[in-house]
């Protein structure tokens, strides 16, 4: 990074009127967070030692966002949203104490840091200004990058504001900006509203710093990098590239996607080596898959950990704080949820463990239930190393289950059992001769009757 001093300005303070929502724009997830976190984390990880924040007025839910995703933000208001160069000039206080000022929008959640670091690059190889740029297939409503005949850039022109000429050039400006200058805060005073949205123009500052003299250097970036969201087709379109790039990172960090397109991560999902994904598989936030795992069809994770060699599903639900030991066994319909299922442990049908531990070795039957919640409170449920806990059993938490102890089909739990013990809680069974067809003739008679 080129300098300590790096200040970062993010601009937040669109409507979002596209999104046909209450949800502020830049509060809309991606991967599993909001896409203001994205940009967030891309500016830290860029290098900014200092992070501004522009929002609009009554803007309360992103400010206080901002500062739960990074506290050392400084966070200004945009009181009428005038335009770009004015949002910036909205943190004036701060522009002229760094030696560069990069800019980006909020609602660009796909740029990448590498992608920032040429930015300021191309400052130390002696540009006064460098302009993240892009070539669309379509270069509708994007700002046009204008060069002199000599190559040299001097000026970038709205699509609104360009002739016919300029719309055929199909370099365009993707938002971010970088800034070494004396004092920047004067050059965007300088900036007019003379153009046909009546606003200022944060791409106004190329012509006037080429007109003052200043160097103007594009940084070529991705279209998948420049999109920009303004409206949910846009959203869903970013979270797709936004995908492709999770699948791809999982299978060169050496795990097997059966069916890559089907498979979605979060922004935060680890994916050792040797890892096993077959087709549908959510993972929400939190999730560790260790090297090994086998994941099955069909599952949904959240807040996870899945250790070495362990296998899931199909058809599993992992809620958080589960965490599924190594080479332990969790099958279809099984949900899980802040417990612990220790190494080579099986609960391989039909079962709700919820607060809970499963012993190294245990068994845990089809129908099982952990009865967590009394109405008011959670209670834990103990399973000790090799128990076996026979099918349709409910443990009446809080109840513990010994090393070793077994548990009979069909046991309500509600006492702990000792280690070794067999738990049996039935009611005796009783069995009446003839009675079916007894009953089935009164049925009968019964009907023709009414």
């Amino acid at each position: 990074m080129t300098d300590v001093s790096l200040l970062m300005v993010l601009l937040a303070a669109g409507k979002g009127v596209r999104m046909r929502s209450d949800l502020p724009k830049v509060l809309h997830p991606l991967g599993g967070r909001p896409m203001l976190a994205h940009t967030l984390a891309t500016a830290q990880a860029a290098g900014a030692r200092r992070l501004a924040l522009v929002i609009g007025p009554d803007a309360e839910r992103v400010r206080s966002e901002a500062k739960r995703l990074a506290p050392e933000v400084e966070i200004f208001e945009q009181p009428t949203q005038s335009g770009t160069a004015d949002a910036v000039l909205a943190a004036r206080s701060v522009l002229d104490k760094n030696r560069d000022v990069l800019v980006m929008f909020a609602d660009t959640p796909l740029v990448e840091a590498a992608t920032l670091r040429k930015l300021t690059a191309a400052l130390d190889a002696g540009a006064q200004v460098a302009v993240l740029a892009f070539e669309p297939a379509d270069p509708t409503g994007y700002g046009r990058l204008i060069a002199d005949s000599s190559g040299r850039i001097t000026a970038i022109r709205e699509h609104k504001d360009a002739s016919g000429v300029e719309r055929k050039i199909g370099l365009c400006a993707a938002g971010a900006m970088a800034f070494r200058v004396p004092a920047l805060s004067e050059l965007l005073a300088r900036i007019g509203s003379a153009n046909a949205s009546g606003e200022y123009y944060l791409t106004d500052a190329v012509a006037i710093a080429a007109g003052d003299g200043l160097t103007v250097k594009p940084v070529l970036c991705s279209v998948e990098e420049a999109a920009g969201i303004n409206s949910r087709e846009q959203l869903a379109a970013a979270e797709a590239a936004f995908q492709v790039r999770a699948r791809r990172k999982a299978m060169e960090g050496g795990a097997t996607l059966m069916a890559p397109e089907t498979v979605w991560f979060s922004f935060d999902t680890i994916v050792g080596r040797d890892v096993t994904i077959e087709p549908n598989v959510f993972f929400g936030p939190g999730v560790v898959v260790e090297d090994g795992a086998q994941i099955l069809a069909n599952c949904y994770f959240t807040g996870t950990i899945i250790r070495r060699g362990a296998r899931v599903g199909p058809f599993a639900r992992m809620r958080p704080g589960a965490d599924i030991g190594a080479g332990a066994h969790v099958g279809n319909f099984v949900e899980v949820k802040n417990a612990t299922i220790e190494g080579g442990a099986k609960a391989n049908h039909l079962s709700y463990i919820g607060d809970g531990r499963v012993g190294e070795g245990a068994n845990i039957g089809a129908g099982t239930i952990f009865c967590n919640y009394d109405g008011y409170n959670k209670h834990f449920t103990d399973i000790g190393k090799d128990a076996f806990v026979g099918s349709n059993t409910s443990l009446v938490a809080p109840v513990k289950v010994g090393e070793g102890a077994y548990i009979g089909s069909g046991s309500v739990i509600t006492k702990d059992v000792a280690p070794g013990a067999l738990a049996l809680e039935r009611s005796a069974q009783e069995e009446r001769p003839g009675w079916a067809a007894k009953f089935k003739l009164m049925m009968r008679k019964r009907k023709k009757t009414t």
